[in-house]
């Protein structure tokens, strides 16, 4: 009879991976999301309009999602350490340069350009695909915990910048977050994050190895049927519930990217100051690893992930609803309606990223995940390209923020319609059943 092979003692080494990869979100972009408490500072100083600096957010926006199916692809095939490293380098790097920021188009190479395909290194696309490796039965929620460090470097980074261009200046602000990224991010890739757990003799979940058959072989039982599993990202997009997630996941990024450019300079136009502004915002993006966290481990336990993936895009919504009434409504306090919709929006902000990372991994397979996710995101980065853009143009034609909020609220019911209408259990590896294994006897 074959003995028993226990799991190692200790805490999984997985477990450290999670914290790395949180970590490093919280660094490269937490800092990211700190642009916003530049605008102002930046625009009095070289007279720059909304719609300017605009650009150099949405072109960001774009090549990052452009340059994420490339990044995935390397790293479904060099692996972890040479993609994320290197993104950590490009971003901390460029945070420094952003420093010497002297005219429009120094901005847009440096933010817009260099700094946003180095953010596709270290996106959580790629950490995502990562960790669905190292987790299994706990793949929600620890996508969910990875997804909370960009949540944490919001809630901490951006009221800390604020700070920072309050008591110094926004040049030296600059200089300040690109070492932090770069004296703490690289050596905490370089020590603690690995591909496989197979590399390290582990097991997903940190479970126990599956003990041997009496003639040696394998003894786990066999997969079940993968209708959809798919060797490279185009065989995957034949299929429609990658573009129905894709489809969602651009709506997503075009009501979050707008946030992270205009929501500070928004509430300061509306009489809130610049400190006080960045600190909802902080709360918005705190509230953020809560929802993400959250999404992900009720995902696991109670499944249909594509119906909390529907909630998420219908509480977004709302809140957005929250906030325009707030704008337009008279007798409605614009304090009040920002705090509550940093709550509602702060809850569902990043709370997709564990869903559809998640709901990708089961209905796709673990083999190109970070290329499929990766062209999946291009769809979000295009959504956001395309929002910071209309909502500068907007607020300079309108001299407010109202239409372009209100355009957000609208589109994301028809995300939420799409989001729900996935046939997770006809796809998913979740729902499918293991066929017997061979020499069975039948009942």
């Amino acid at each position: 009879m074959a003995a028993n092979n226990p799991a190692r003692p200790g805490l999984f080494y997985g477990w450290f991976v999670v914290a790395t990869c949180m970590f490093i979100a919280f660094l490269t972009m937490g800092t990211r999301n700190a642009f916003g408490a530049f605008v102002v500072p930046m625009e009095a100083e070289f007279e720059w309009n909304r719609t300017v600096v605009s650009w150099a957010a949405a072109l960001g926006a774009l090549l990052n999602g452009v340059s994420q199916p490339f990044m995935g692809y390397l790293f479904d095939r060099f692996g972890v350490r040479i993609v994320v490293v290197s993104g950590i380098l490009i971003v901390g790097v460029s945070t420094l340069l952003m420093a010497a920021t002297s005219s429009m188009w120094y901005l847009i190479g440096i933010f817009g350009v260099v700094a946003a395909i180095g953010q596709s290194g270290t996106s959580l696309t790629n950490t995502g695909a990562m960790l669905s490796k190292w987790f299994r039965r706990r793949r929600g929620l620890v996508i969910g915990l990875n997804a909370s460090g960009m949540s944490l470097g919001g809630l901490i980074i951006v009221p800390f910048a604020a700070y920072m261009i309050s008591l110094i200046d926004w040049r030296l602000s600059w200089v300040v977050m690109g070492v932090m990224i770069l004296a703490l991010g690289i050596p905490m890739a370089l020590v603690f994050l690995h591909d496989d757990p197979a590399k390290k003799g582990l097991t997903p979940d940190g479970d126990p190895l599956p003990e041997a058959g009496p003639d040696g072989s394998p003894g786990a039982a066999a997969p079940p049927p993968q209708p959809l599993f798919a060797e490279n990202w185009r065989q995957a997009f034949r299929s429609f519930p990658i573009w129905q997630m894709s489809f969602s996941y651009f709506i997503c990024g075009s009501t979050t990217f707008m946030l992270s450019v205009h929501f500070v300079p928004m509430a300061v136009e509306e009489g809130i100051s610049p400190q006080t502004a960045a600190l909802i915002f902080g709360l918005m993006s705190g509230l953020n690893a809560l929802g993400a966290t959250g999404a992900g481990w009720i995902s696991d336990r109670i499944g249909r992930r594509k119906n909390w993936l529907a909630a998420v895009y219908f509480c977004r919504g709302t809140g957005y609803v929250i906030l325009v009434a707030s704008l337009v409504v008279p007798g409605i306090p614009v304090m009040a309606g920002l705090l509550i919709f940093s709550f509602v929006a702060g809850l569902s902000w990043i709370a997709t990223a564990p869903l559809t990372t998640s709901l990708t991994a089961e209905v796709y397979g673990l083999k190109s995940l970070a290329t499929i996710s990766g062209v999946a995101f291009l769809f979000h980065q295009l959504g956001g390209f395309t929002s910071v853009l209309m909502a500068g143009y907007l607020r300079e034609i309108t001299g407010d923020y109202v239409i372009a909020f209100s355009i957000a609220a609208v589109m994301l019911y028809p995300a939420a319609i799409s989001a729900f209408t996935i046939r997770e259990r006809k796809y998913s590896v979740r729902y499918l059943t293991a066929p017997a294994p061979a020499g069975a006897a039948a009942d």
